[in-house]
C-alpha cells in the first residue's frame, strides 16, 4: 500500500521524493487546451457541456495526484507517454504537492458552481482564468506559480526547482537582455498598436469565398 498512496519518486543522487518536470509540463499543456476551448464555448457559444465535462476531469486528476500518487495520474501518464524519450528533468514533490493543493481548491469551488449548483458567476469567471493563467505559464515558459507561494507558507526552501531557479547564481551572457532588445520589444509593441489603428476596419472585413466552395449564402 506504501508504494501505491505516495507522492514523488525516489531517485538516485536526490535526498528528497522528485518528479519529472518535463511530463508535468505535457500534461499542464493537455490540461490548458481542454480549459481553454471550453471557455471559448462558453464565452461564444454560451455552451457549458465541454466546461462541465473539463472540471469533473481535472477535479478527479488533481485529486488523485495529491492523495494518491502523481504517477497514476491521466494527464501525467499521457504526458510521460509524450516526453519518455526525453531526459527527464527532476523537480521537488514537496512544492509541486503544495502548488496542486492549490489547484484542487479551485477546482473543488469550480465544481461546485457548475456540477452541483449547475450556476456560473463572476466567481467561476475568475477561477477559469487563473487557471488558465497558471497552466499556461507551467506548460509555455516552465514556471510553476503556485511553487512561488510554498516558500511563504514554508520555512524551509523548496529543493530542485525548474531550471535551478531556486538557486542563486548570476545570469551568463546569453540570459542576459541589452537595451536594444529591450527597444526591439517595445517597438514590436508599438507597431502592434499602430497597425491596429490604422487598419482595424481594413481588418474587420470578412474574407470573401475565393473559389466559391461555400456557396453565396454562407461567403456573404
Amino acid at each position: 500500500m506504501n508504494k501505491i498512496i505516495k507522492f514523488g519518486e525516489d531517485v538516485k543522487g536526490y535526498n528528497i521524493p522528485v518528479l519529472n518536470e518535463r511530463e508535468i509540463r505535457a500534461s499542464a499543456g493537455i490540461l490548458f487546451l481542454f480549459v481553454f476551448m471550453s471557455l471559448m464555448l462558453v464565452l461564444f457559444k454560451q455552451n457549458f457541456l465541454l466546461i462541465k465535462y473539463v472540471v469533473t476531469f481535472f477535479f478527479t486528476d488533481f485529486i488523485i495526484r495529491v492523495f494518491v500518487n502523481p504517477k497514476y495520474s491521466p494527464t501525467l501518464i499521457i504526458g510521460r507517454l509524450i516526453v519518455s524519450r526525453q531526459n527527464p528533468e527532476y523537480v521537488g514533490a514537496k512544492q509541486k504537492k503544495f502548488a496542486w493543493i492549490i489547484g484542487i481548491i479551485l477546482a473543488s469551488i469550480m465544481f461546485v458552481f457548475f456540477i452541483i449548483v449547475n450556476a456560473f458567476s463572476p466567481i467561476t469567471g475568475i477561477i477559469c482564468l487563473i487557471c488558465l493563467i497558471f497552466l499556461f505559464f507551467e506548460s509555455a515558459f516552465g514556471i510553476c506559480l503556485g511553487c512561488k507561494f510554498y516558500s511563504m507558507f514554508y520555512k524551509e526552501k523548496a529543493q530542485y526547482c525548474p531550471g535551478e531557479v531556486c538557486d542563486v547564481k548570476s545570469k551568463q551572457d546569453i540570459q542576459k537582455t541589452s537595451k536594444v532588445q529591450l527597444l526591439i520589444v517595445l517597438g514590436f509593441i508599438a507597431s502592434i498598436l499602430l497597425v491596429v489603428f490604422f487598419f482595424n476596419g481594413t481588418f474587420s472585413k470578412k474574407p470573401y469565398d475565393l473559389f466559391g466552395i461555400y456557396g453565396t449564402e454562407q461567403s456573404k
